[in-house]
């Protein structure tokens, strides 16, 4: 018995078909019949039925096919711990970013392109998302590592994080808004924002959870009048007095080079917090584990 016996099997039953199996394995089909009659010579039992206009297995086939897939797996987790020794990671690493990261000097794009120099066999998806669909998509195993907003003071139960970035939210606003008074102030009650139009994050970013859980225990909900998923959009529509953006502090020449102020909020004093996460049982492959390590020093997580 061959793996790749296995692996023609699990092919046609998962196709269905003979041809498309195939073409999926990028062989002739006539190949792909003449193993699997060979497999189920040696097994001494028919592992499928050929009668009808699909291919299905047979009770024998329903019984093996488990095992067959256990066997293929093992023989990658063998491949994966093998190439993990010796340094030549392949597979495909799928990664997740948070808009809200633009804000702040976070050099993902390096950490990723001096991963691909070391490790050209490994395939990098790189894909921007809310939180909350980030976080549900690393729960279902579509991400293996995220870079996300946080909404509550605890992380998920199953999520393992690092916390890279935990600062103040602030009112952003227009030089001559009415939030400032004369004389201008440093720091301001979040219930003063009861009665303003809010320029935010969407619904789902963690800086958007924070702020609307912020409200509420200030006793109002916020009127949210303008939203955007890029932070520089939020800050220059403050910037033409449409509203009072909130979000972390920004950097001193940006917010002097639109004619922009910041103010302190009090009571509560929300925080913005972002970090790295994955699935608290791991990343599931060596190339998604030494990509983690990567991330974790770059962010100064290590």
């Amino acid at each position: 018995m061959e793996l790749r016996q296995l692996q023609y099997f699990v092919a046609v039953v998962e196709e269905a078909n003979f041809t498309r199996a195939a073409a999926r394995l990028h062989l002739a089909q006539p190949g792909v019949s003449a193993q699997i009659r060979g497999l189920e010579r040696e097994l001494g039992h028919r592992l499928l039925d050929r009668g009808g206009r699909t291919v299905t297995p047979t009770e024998v086939g329903r019984a093996v096919l488990p095992f067959a897939r256990a066997a293929l797996a093992a023989a990658e987790g063998v491949r994966g711990t093998a190439d993990e020794f010796t340094g030549l990671l392949r597979g495909q690493v799928t990664l997740g970013l948070v808009s809200g990261a633009a804000l702040h000097e976070f050099d993902v794009v390096s950490v990723i392109a001096d991963f691909h120099d070391a490790y050209p066999k490994v395939e990098i998806s790189l894909t921007e998302d809310t939180s909350d669909r980030m976080l549900a998509a690393l729960r279902r195993g579509e991400l293996d590592i995220a870079l996300l907003g946080l909404t509550a003071e605890e992380p998920p139960p199953d999520v393992a994080l690092d916390v890279v970035v935990d600062e103040p939210l602030v009112a952003v606003v227009a030089s001559g808004d009415p939030l400032l008074r004369p004389g201008g102030r440093a720091e301001v009650p979040l219930a003063e924002l009861s009665d303003r139009p809010l320029i935010s994050l969407p619904r789902g970013t963690g800086l958007r959870g924070v702020l609307e859980g912020a409200c509420a225990e200030a006793g109002f909900s916020p009127r949210i009048a303008f939203e955007a998923a890029s932070p520089d959009v939020l800050i220059r529509l403050a910037a033409r007095g449409l509203g009072v953006a909130v979000l972390p502090a920004l950097p001193e020449e940006m917010v002097a080079a639109l004619g922009l102020r910041t103010v302190a909020l009090t009571a509560p004093r929300p925080r913005g917090r972002m970090a790295l996460t994955w699935r608290k049982d791991g990343p599931p492959t060596p190339a998604a584990r030494a990509l983690l390590t990567r991330l974790r020093t770059a962010l100064g997580a290590l």
